[in-house]
């Protein structure tokens, strides 16, 4: 048998073998689960969660702020950690249009008040962490404010956010991530430098055509369709686009989307996929899409083999669905593991109350 110091060495070999930042053989995978509380989670689907994000808190004066409704809520799920105690539950500031970050960011005083009012809310409300939904750094498309001088400015302040939630929590390690989009919309963002404060990234890996795009799409395609341009977002390309900023893999957790996207009026070319549309119809949470859509009332399901997702067209409306489902859950889960990725996140949790999706997403990543 090795000695003990010969073993110590083989270990330390093996896992300078694993690319910097990647999960070990056997690590778990994180599922991190968006939540706003509207419906009570089963027992069995907190088991499945490591994490729940609650979305969310608001920049108010400078400062992250909880409503009094949203106070409740959150303490709602802060319970569920009695009786599910490997439950974590972080607190999400911002979300789509939701503004405050720039002007906030704009001063070493501003960035030093918002992280305060974090540490001071984490400590009140007894949350394990802070999650950074600011859509986004230097780009106003959701009607924020914004400077181009948000760039440097957020490096500035997610280092003071670790910095303060270090020293406020006395040896407690506070969790800090961010809620990132990918191609030109993390062009605010250094990646490289904000990476060291994060525990990891959510990446919004969903939402890639919608009512700002000129065409339909896989909203939440893991590859490129053989349709798509050749500057089409996928998740694979999200993942390639922060690797190379230098990210470890392990700090990226990917995202799913429990709702699916419905286009009107869309060209009838190729079943309705990568066609112009006349307007955005619906999001629609996967429960509705299960009971009235899939296969049902002219809505036939397609299998994208390229793009691995599935997409409903109704030749009839010319209405073109784009979605996830289990079969599409499974191939990202596979894409985490050759990987060595971080997990999978989701928007969100009301959208599944019978957990469908979140098995898929837990039984494919064991």
């Amino acid at each position: 048998m090795p000695s003990r110091h010969i073993r110590s060495l083989l270990a330390l070999l093996a896992a300078l073998a694993l690319p910097f930042g990647a999960l070990a053989a056997g690590e778990h995978y994180r599922v991190v689960a968006y939540d706003t509380a509207q419906h009570p989670i089963a027992a069995d689907d907190v088991d499945r969660i490591d994490t729940l994000i609650f979305a969310f808190a608001q920049v108010v004066d400078g400062r992250v702020t909880l409503t009094p409704v949203a106070r409740e809520r959150l303490q709602q799920r802060i319970a569920l950690k009695a009786a599910h105690p490997r439950l974590k539950v972080m607190v999400s500031v911002g979300g789509w249009s939701a503004g405050g970050f720039s002007e906030a960011a704009s001063t070493a005083a501003g960035r030093q008040r918002f992280a305060d009012s974090a540490a001071a809310l984490l400590a009140d409300t007894h949350a394990d962490g802070l999650d950074v939904d600011w859509e986004y750094p230097g780009h106003h498309e959701s009607g924020i404010a914004s400077s181009p001088q948000d760039r440097e400015h957020f490096t500035a302040l997610l280092r003071t956010l670790r910095a303060t939630l270090d020293h406020a929590g006395h040896g407690r390690h506070y969790l800090l991530s961010i809620a990132a989009a990918d191609g030109p919309f993390v062009d605010g963002i250094d990646i490289a430098a904000v990476a060291p404060s994060l525990d990891w990234f959510n990446l919004m890996t969903y939402d890639f055509c919608n009512a700002m795009t000129p065409t339909t799409c896989n909203h939440t395609g893991l590859h490129a369709s053989k349709l798509a341009p050749a500057d089409a977002r996928t998740l694979a390309r999200a993942v390639r686009q922060f690797r190379a900023a230098g990210v470890p893999p392990a700090k990226l957790v990917p995202g799913v989307a429990f709702y699916g996207r419905e286009f009107a009026g869309v060209d009838p070319a190729h079943d309705g996929l990568f066609q112009r549309y006349d307007h955005f119809q619906a999001m629609i949470a996967w429960q509705q899409l299960k009971a009235d859509y899939i296969d049902r009332h002219g809505y036939v399901r397609y299998w994208d083999a390229q793009a691995e997702a599935p997409y409903l067209w109704n030749a009839h409306t010319r209405r073109f669905v784009s979605y996830d489902d289990p079969q599409s859950i499974a191939a990202k889960a596979a894409y985490i593991k050759a990987q060595h990725l971080g997990g999978l996140m989701y928007w969100e949790q009301a959208n599944d109350p019978d957990g469908e999706l979140l098995r898929a997403v837990w039984q494919n990543l064991q």
